[in-house]
């Protein structure tokens, strides 16, 4: 296909304003399916994870045809803990598509992912989405676009971006409110009109920069990347110029091309092509793949520097090997290599006292999602409570302060600003309008830590919060995250209802009758300060008198199901989290001092 005829767009947005709904809808308009073909949704959401939870988070790659071009898709993550995969992607894209939904208007994600295209000097196309929501106010969200592109300090040929309302549900985008609904057009019309080709020439040097990292169980690693200069075809003889400058020889073994959300085997690409290579197992994100008889390297992409570090550490409890398959600290480090060589926004160091590794991410969610998959994958390990990674300057210690939104009822303001300052926020601004409100504060990452759940708790699951990274700021002092101690079981047994059934008054259980636990693990919270040992196999005596009512069935309260996140953020300092691909337990650093209370 001729380099004029592609378009390469990214499209961006804040989580759940319809960036994967609308692919799916591109796609069926571009003819990609056949009319009695089964679909399904969010196609483009392929990992299980990404299923389950509703977000994306990894970008992705597909494409769709129209009229005689050929349109290159990149499906971007909209939270922020996943802006390494944002930052990277972008740099395939010649221009983007912002999804804002018309009644949300943008949110702090919208910031983050718009900046990072201003950054490129990327052109934009403004969508406005989901106009037909009931409570839909389709001017205001462009009023507010455009106040947010002033922020950004956008130059002015930007700030003059077109605008088109779209449903992605219903598949339909049009220029005006007042127009007729009918298909996509409209929004592929823009895209061929203001995305420009991508620029470079195929009679160049080859230039491919790995922006991100696939495995095949047969070719092995896949370096995706657009073609800036020259063109690629299979046993073509090149050189790989990896992060660090060295220069390693490769032969290109197969070339794929992106259709629908498949890849494609072609023989040959042309420049502006966004492809797969196969051929190079030591590829990683930031390479670059170029011609041997004239190397020119491209410059790798800078990254945000990670927020958050746990301690990943082999499984040390009595029930470690049971469950998973992959237990050695060897296994840990291998599994990590991996994940480092695809996700360039974590970065891990080995624990110089003892066995394990220290994970550095962006946020709670990107390293809860990284233990989930490995979980998944039969790796068993223990982690320690999230710590923030502070800096220091001109003598001062600085932490990371993030911006957090929150819309909430205006009947649970009180509660929330309560909880907030303990933690140390500082509010910026408040608006309130139809019985809700929207607060801005500055708060420290830490204080964040473990909030979300209280968060919904407190507003009865109404509440809706959104954060993204602002700043370092002054160390603003300590935190105290939990009141209450930890019920910790004090021997090796299995949980009896009786034993629950009499403990239930001392605080909270998070575990059923007839669970295998052992002395040092947490079986629930105390309802006061201070831990409490307890017994959880304690049975009833038996006696040869029967008193009225001894023989009554056992009432227990239904335990509180903790999630990964849920138990990340419960835990303090002195204790940790186990996971395995069957359980994961709560326990304390220190398992043996408890058989004695």
């Amino acid at each position: 296909m001729e380099q004029s005829k592609i378009r390469n767009i990214a499209i961006i947005a804040h989580v759940d304003h319809g960036k994967t709904t609308l692919v799916d809808e591109l796609f069926k308009f571009g003819g990609m399916f056949r009319d009695n073909q089964k679909v399904a949704e969010r196609l483009m959401d392929s990992n299980e994870l990404e299923r389950e939870r509703g977000i994306t988070i990894t970008a992705k790659n597909g494409s769709f045809h129209y009229k005689d071009y050929r349109i290159n898709i990149i499906d971007t993550p909209g939270h922020a803990d996943f802006g390494g995969q944002v930052e990277r992607v972008l740099k395939m894209a010649d221009g983007a598509l912002l999804l804002v939904d018309a009644q949300e208007g943008p949110m702090p994600q919208t910031f983050f992912v718009l900046k990072k295209a201003l950054a490129l000097a990327l052109p934009i196309i403004v969508v406005i989405n989901k106009i037909d929501k009931p409570a839909a106010r389709p001017h205001w969200a462009v009023d507010q676009v455009f106040d947010l592109f002033v922020r950004l300090n956008a130059p002015d040929h930007i700030l003059d971006f077109p605008v088109v309302y779209a449903s992605g549900r219903d598949g339909y985008a049009i220029d005006n409110l007042d127009d007729e609904h009918k298909d996509l057009s409209p929004l592929c019309e823009h895209i061929i009109k203001r995305i420009p080709a991508p620029s470079g020439s195929g009679d160049d040097p080859l230039q491919v920069l790995v922006n991100s990292i696939d495995y095949s169980p047969y070719l092995g690693r896949l370096g995706i990347g657009k073609i800036t200069g020259g063109h690629l075809n299979i046993n073509k003889d090149i050189v790989v110029v990896m992060r660090d400058g060295s220069i390693k020889p490769a032969r290109i073994t197969k070339v794929f091309r992106f259709e629908i959300n498949q890849k494609v085997a072609v023989d040959t690409a042309c420049c502006g092509d966004i492809v797969a290579i196969s051929g190079m197992d030591e590829v990683t994100v930031g390479c670059t793949y170029t011609d041997p008889l004239n190397v020119r390297p491209l410059p790798p992409m800078e990254i945000d520097p990670p927020t958050i570090s746990m301690s990943f550490i082999p499984n040390d409890s009595p029930f470690a090997g049971r469950e998973g398959q992959f237990v050695t600290s060897r296994h840990l480090a291998d599994r990590l290599a991996k994940e480092i060589m695809a996700d360039v926004a974590l970065q891990v160091t080995p624990l110089g006292e003892s066995m394990g590794f220290q994970v550095a991410g962006r946020g709670e969610l990107h390293l809860s999602i990284l233990i989930e998959k490995m979980r998944r994958e039969g790796y068993e390990f223990q982690v320690t409570r999230p710590q923030v990674i502070f800096q220091e300057k001109n003598g001062k210690k600085l932490e990371p302060f993030e911006e957090l939104t929150i819309d909430v009822d205006e009947n649970y303001v009180g509660v929330v600003m309560e909880k907030l300052g303990q933690r140390k926020a500082r509010i910026q601004t408040m608006d309130t309008g139809n019985g809700m409100a929207r607060l801005i504060y500055f708060v420290p990452t830490r204080g964040l830590l473990g909030y979300r759940s209280e968060f919904l708790t407190d507003t009865r699951g109404m509440g809706v919060m959104n954060y993204v990274f602002h700043s370092y700021d002054n160390y603003v002092g300590e935190i105290r995250y939990r009141t209450r101690g930890a019920m910790v079981c004090m021997q090796t047994c299995k949980t009896v209802a009786y034993a629950l059934f009499n403990l239930q008054d001392r605080g909270r259980l998070f575990l059923d009758p007839g669970v295998d636990v052992y002395e040092g693990q947490i079986v629930g919270e105390h309802c006061r300060e201070g831990d409490l040992i307890v017994n959880p196999a304690k049975s009833k005596k038996l006696t040869n008198m029967r008193a009225s009512g001894s023989d009554e069935a056992v009432i227990l309260t239904p335990v509180q199901n903790m999630s990964l996140e849920d138990c990340i953020a419960y835990i303090n300092e002195d204790e940790l989290v186990e996971v395995t691909p069957a359980n994961i337990r709560l326990r304390k650093r220190h398992l043996r001092k408890w058989g004695n209370g």
